[in-house]
């Protein structure tokens, strides 16, 4: 920071934050503290002074003296700190559930505004999801009531790789007939230039991509690449991979690595949630954002785009 104005300072944290959320802490808890740093750093620096007021004193013969001195009124033993959390709004662009731990955005002040948008055009997120063979729980989580157990000694890296391969291939399969197209047609393949094929409403999770990434029996680790998920979806998908591989298994680690073109390379740890690097994580995503713009302004595979081609191909066979 190249200044110690507080007030200064204050007009430009408005942006997107990335942070690095922990598991085990709300999303509103990681806002809290936050906010609460930056408030802490703030009141650090050059505040503002109390405001001046005049003061009228009558002498003895009958005039008056005038001073300017602060006002009691709008001393900080008074009024409190200069910058509180009132102050502040925080609003978190995807949220992430209570286990999962990894990149969170968040938008600060006027950001919100950017923030909302990230969340309407849903990014797709990256994940690093950790599971354990032979084991299965009441919530598929490990911090739950084990109800079955079962061996796991004929699990194989193949296995898994060939199951992940076709529950990728299912729902990509998925995602062109909820756009009403045929996958082998023409259209289905325009329609995959144009970008990331999204649902029409944020209530159905879609997988683009699912890879084995680690097999340490009996733990095992995926990679995730998908759209409108929560970490509930996340942590049944491996249940559902133990019971495909004639066993039982739990989620023990939901990670997001990304979101979008944000990365955990560029979250802030919980030990940096301070204002310096406040200020610059809040620069780096504004330049992210600008050299990407679509993080905002998505263009996306609508199915008007769908419907207008289809009926072009309508009037053209008309024609003939």
């Amino acid at each position: 920071m190249i200044t110690s104005d507080s007030g200064a300072i204050f007009r430009t944290l408005n942006g997107i934050l990335n942070v690095y959320k922990p598991s085990g802490v709300s999303v509103k808890r990681v806002m809290n503290a936050i906010v609460t740093n930056i408030c802490k750093d703030l009141n650090r620096l050059d505040v503002r002074k109390p405001r001046s007021r005049l003061l009228f004193e009558q002498t003895n013969n009958n005039t008056y003296n005038v001073q300017v001195i602060p006002d009691p009124a709008d001393h900080i033993k008074v009024v409190g700190e200069r910058h509180q959390i009132a102050d502040f709004r925080c609003q978190p662009a995807v949220a992430l559930g209570h286990h999962t731990s990894g990149v969170l955005l968040l938008g600060l002040n006027s950001g919100t505004r950017d923030a909302f948008k990230i969340r309407m055009n849903r990014p797709v997120r990256v994940y690093r999801v950790t599971g354990r063979l032979g084991k299965a729980t009441e919530t598929h989580f490990a911090n739950s009531r084990i109800i079955a157990r079962s061996s796991y000694d004929h699990v194989s890296r193949g296995r898994i790789s060939g199951l992940l391969s076709s529950i990728q291939a299912s729902h990509q399969r998925k995602m062109f007939e909820l756009c009403g197209v045929d996958i082998q047609s023409e259209t289905a393949y325009n329609l995959a230039t144009m970008g990331t094929i999204r649902p029409a409403t944020s209530d159905l999770p879609v997988i683009y991509g699912i890879t084995l990434v680690e097999l340490a029996r009996p733990n095992f680790t995926v990679e995730i690449h998908a759209l409108n998920e929560k970490e509930d979806y996340l942590a049944t998908l491996i249940h559902e991979i133990g019971l495909d591989l004639r066993t039982v298994a739990h989620c023990t680690a939901v990670r997001c690595i990304r979101c979008g073109y944000f990365s955990s390379e560029g979250s802030l740890l919980r030990g940096n949630w301070t204002l310096p690097y406040v200020v610059d994580n809040i620069q780096a995503n504004t330049k992210i954002i600008q050299d990407h713009p679509s993080i905002i302004h998505q263009k996306s595979s609508a199915l008007v785009n769908t419907e207008s081609s289809n009926q072009t191909e309508e009037s053209i066979k008309e024609g003939s």
